[in-house]
């Protein structure tokens, strides 16, 4: 369990950094917010227990007075079925994810096809935002990347001089959660997400984390399998449909 504790908080503690500095992290008494105008992400809405009715309906409320949209993750974690408490309450499941871990000490030798760049400028940022719409269909406003905290690496990939794609690494508590990765369109099929991610696991073991976390959509599970990542529990993405 405590394995799976920290990938969770690894996830909403970058929520949390991201969304700090423009005053859009919330706190109630039984979950935690992030909302920020102008952007797609982090916009999440995440409850710290199991859940009840009573719960998610101090949850609507919040989502009910809101002009942005924002996703519910419900981590399967609590062996109940309380998850359709929410669907009960008129939300819908958006898509699924798996939160998966990897105990590696050994970094992997000398890559080849891309290399990493961390986003340092405002154009790098500007780069880097365009490059994940690209990727993932949604926009991440290039201002949250300019002001990133100290524990929260952007990284845009080059194949040679070309950007071929993205990636995030937050570090809490000697975890380091792997976020973000993804290939411009054009350049998919080509090896690039394996060795992306190769580096960024490489980057995560110079810094000395114990663990390296990440959530997976059932697309990228295989690749992540195939590097070791082992499946901890999965986590269902909610939204609010109906008012």
């Amino acid at each position: 369990m405590k394995n799976i504790t920290s990938n969770i908080e690894n996830l909403t503690s970058l929520w949390e950094s991201v969304s700090k500095p423009f005053d859009s992290f919330f706190k109630a008494e039984e979950f935690d917010y992030s909302l920020i105008k102008n952007s797609d992400w982090p916009n999440r809405l995440w409850f710290n227990t199991d859940i009840n009715t009573g719960m998610v309906q101090k949850a609507r409320k919040v989502l009910q007075s809101s002009s942005s949209k924002l996703i519910i993750p419900y981590w399967d974690i609590y062996d109940s079925i309380s998850f359709r408490i929410l669907e009960n309450n008129g939300f819908q499941l958006k898509f699924e994810q798996m939160g998966m871990v990897l105990n590696r000490s050994r970094c992997y030798d000398t890559l080849e096809g891309v290399s990493l760049k961390k986003v340092a400028s405002k154009k790098e940022a500007e780069l880097w935002s365009r490059l994940f719409r690209k990727s993932f269909g949604y926009d991440i406003n290039p201002i949250l990347i300019n002001v990133s905290q100290n524990n929260t690496h952007y990284y845009i990939a080059y194949n040679e001089n070309e950007a071929v794609g993205t990636g995030i690494i937050h570090f809490t508590n000697k975890v380091s959660g792997i976020h973000s990765v993804g290939i411009i369109p054009n350049h998919r099929r080509k090896g690039y997400a394996e060795q992306i991610m190769k580096a960024l696991i490489n980057e995560s073991i110079e810094k000395e984390s114990l663990r390296i976390t990440l959530q997976s959509s059932e697309m990228g599970k295989g690749l992540y399998l195939k590097l070791g990542f082992k499946e901890q529990f999965k986590i269902k993405n909610y939204e609010l449909t109906t008012d």
